[in-house]
């Protein structure tokens, strides 16, 4: 049965105009956007499908070209429309987190990287550069590595450090393995980065080591 043969209360537009977009489950938000299903298949039912095989919104917004188009009937079109939603999801959370005292909020730093950097299937390291009262002065990508590692140069976030004339930095790094704990290597790259900041009277407020679900930061375990 298609959607259009649905009670009104139950399509997920109506529904959403109705009731608010909160009142939809995340299979009919996507169901939305799809707008059309194919043959024997309704729009919430790919939806479905897609959530099934990704397991999360945020893993589905993460997928690579090629495993978003082996679900049938979705093309490069719809991938690239995914993509744009995926990137401004990450830019009204970079405006929430450039809005405040980033120690005054954590929690927008932690939904900013998980969203940014969460889900990346190789490693990324970013450095968010702050001034003196903790606002955000710039959010860089500086490594870009495999599934399990980057290289991370020090003196690079030292020199990009001192062109955006930061006060202080926060970096952040993810795992794709989706496990957050730190590792011994996180340590002692969080140890090398602080000793070479210091030398330029900057500050390592935080490494956040990030997940699609979690931001783990070494600060609050006292290693920063």
């Amino acid at each position: 049965m298609s959607i259009s043969e649905w009670p009104a209360a139950e399509r997920p537009r109506e529904k959403l105009l109705a009731r608010g977009a909160q009142a939809l489950s995340d299979a009919e938000l996507l169901a939305i956007f799809l707008r059309t299903g194919i043959k024997g298949c309704s729009a919430v039912d790919m939806a479905r499908l897609l959530m099934q095989r990704f397991g999360s919104l945020g893993r589905l917004l993460g997928a690579r070209a090629d495993e978003f188009q082996q679900q049938a009937g979705l093309g490069p079109a719809k991938y690239v429309q995914f993509m744009a939603m995926h990137e401004l999801a990450r830019r009204l959370l970079a405006e929430e987190m450039a809005a405040a005292d980033v120690l005054d909020c954590p929690e927008a730093v932690q939904r900013f990287l998980r969203v940014a950097i969460g889900y990346c299937e190789v490693e990324v390291f970013s450095v968010i550069f702050l001034t003196a009262q903790y606002r955000v002065l710039a959010v860089e990508e500086l490594a870009r590595g495999t599934l399990t590692e980057t290289r991370v140069y020090p003196r690079e976030v030292v020199r990009r450090a001192l062109q955006h004339n930061a006060c202080s930095v926060i970096v952040a790094h993810n795992h794709p393995s989706g496990v957050a704990e730190p590792s011994d290597a996180d340590r002692r790259l969080t140890a090398t980065l602080k000793q070479a900041l210091q030398l330029v009277d900057i500050n390592l407020l935080d490494h956040f080591v990030v997940t699609g679900e979690y931001a783990e930061s070494l600060a609050a375990r006292g290693w920063v």
